[in-house]
């Protein structure tokens, strides 16, 4: 017999799976809203999605699992078998794999039901989702601004209701500055915490991971435990944060940000010197990133491929592939040094802005400037998220609040294997202050 429901305002996803799982609510239904829900959206969110039909179809005999029946759109940077896996490039435009990566295969696994995809910029360079492929995904707090990157439409896809959780991928902050823009928490984990596909050199390129994005600490902790099996939840302990602010200077913010964030750090938080020079991080960062990035373009990279591929890949595979032994050494010696600089620190999380600047024109490529000192590069702007991004850190996106109407959040990074610290600490801070379960005033036409 079809069970007869009506879908919970505003829920969670634990929401969700609760009512299914009572009966209250039928997969069937969730389904049918969740796909109305997106074909109302005016935000680009999620693409290549699946026929109707065949979802609910899908939807009333959904796998069993801890997900079961939950509508989920994977980030289109992930392989999914049967749906269209473009990378945000032209080349890949009809592309569909034949197989699942890891994270389809995981979630598919844990009975969510795959829709689509969510989108991004080409091959996740830059955090803003926009590519020739899709379009650009708009940030449904302001729809002339952007949703951020790479995970740009995972974060507009919850903001906007049309997901209860999503996947993201984390090279550069693409977990956590979307997450920030879009009001919704974004976890990058402990490098190696969870598996990636097993190609490549895992040793020698640790420089992303995946990771999950939600608007409940709760929701986010339950998709963590998806993608990492032996993951645990740990009781709440006192834990020592430092507020680095700017870094005094190193990395400067739009006023407001970091006002911000020391409000919602209130009592959580003590001032705290920065314990490295940021342009040595940045200098580490961009020599290993760039090595990273012209690996891997290595075997795409002919004359048609280029053509096809934007300024921003061209620059990232010219640098990588003009570095000398010395460069890439020199590099990573500055990094060993942050580890050590980092155990080194009396706390137990450091804390940063989420974000430099506040969401910008959906219509350009990226700011040019940030408090009247000039980006002199298409990722100088994000140069904030590479404390954790060098040395493979667990961090944390919360939201802290808005200002004229846009979102921001803080960064909290904790120690290698802290992930559940950090979960643990974001819940208190959203308890305090519940900033996320603030809705856009419209997310559909």
């Amino acid at each position: 017999m079809t069970v007869r429901s009506s879908v919970p305002t505003d829920p969670s996803a634990l929401d969700l799976l609760s009512a299914m799982r009572a009966g209250r609510l039928s997969p069937r239904d969730l389904m049918a809203d969740t796909l109305d829900r997106i074909a109302a959206s005016n935000v680009n969110a999620v693409v290549s999605l699946r026929g109707r039909d065949s979802l609910l179809a899908e939807a009333s005999d959904p796998r069993p699992g801890p997900l079961s029946g939950l509508p989920m759109a994977i980030k289109d940077l992930a392989d999914t078998a049967g749906i269209r896996t473009t990378y945000g490039h032209p080349a890949f435009a009809d592309h569909v794999p034949h197989a699942d990566g890891p994270m389809a295969a995981r979630l598919r696994a844990a009975g969510a039901i795959v829709i689509g995809k969510t989108n991004t910029p080409e091959f996740g360079l830059g955090s803003h989702s926009y590519n020739p492929v899709h379009g650009t995904t708009l940030n449904p707090w302001d729809k002339t601004r952007s949703a951020g990157g790479s995970s740009g439409g995972a974060g507009a896809a919850l903001a906007a209701r049309l997901v209860a959780l999503a996947d993201g991928s984390d090279m550069m902050g693409s977990l956590r500055n979307p997450a920030a823009w879009n009001n919704v928490f974004g976890l990058r984990p402990t490098q190696g915490t969870v598996r990636g596909a097993p190609v490549g050199d895992p040793i020698l390129h640790p420089l992303a991971t995946d990771g999950p994005m939600a608007r409940t600490p709760d929701d986010l902790e339950l998709l963590l435990s998806i993608m990492v099996p032996t993951y645990r939840t740990v009781a709440p302990r006192p834990l020592r944060v430092g507020w680095l602010g700017d870094w005094d200077g190193g990395f400067p913010c739009d006023d407001g940000v970091l006002s911000l964030c020391e409000v919602a750090l209130d009592g959580l938080a003590e001032t705290f010197n920065p314990p490295m020079d940021a342009d040595d991080l940045w200098q580490s960062w961009t020599v290993l990133r760039a090595f990273s990035i012209a690996q891997k373009m290595a075997p795409l990279w002919t004359d048609a491929f280029a053509a096809q591929s934007k300024p921003e890949m061209h620059w990232e595979v010219a640098k990588g592939r003009a570095l000398t032994l010395c460069d890439v050494t020199d590099a990573s010696a500055i990094r060993a040094e942050w580890a050590r600089r980092m155990d080194a620190l009396e706390v137990d999380v450091i804390a940063l802005p989420s974000a430099q600047c506040f969401p910008f024109d959906a219509t350009l490529d990226w700011p040019k400037a940030i408090s009247g000192r000039s980006m002199d590069t298409y990722h100088r702007w994000m140069a904030v998220m590479v404390p954790a991004s060098l040395i493979g850190l667990p961090a944390i996106s919360v939201p802290v609040g808005f200002q004229d109407g846009l979102p921001m959040g803080v960064q909290l990074i904790g120690r290698r294997g802290a992930d559940a610290d950090l979960i643990g600490l974001a819940r208190r801070m959203h308890a305090r202050m519940p900033w996320a379960a603030k809705r856009p005033v419209q997310t559909v036409d």
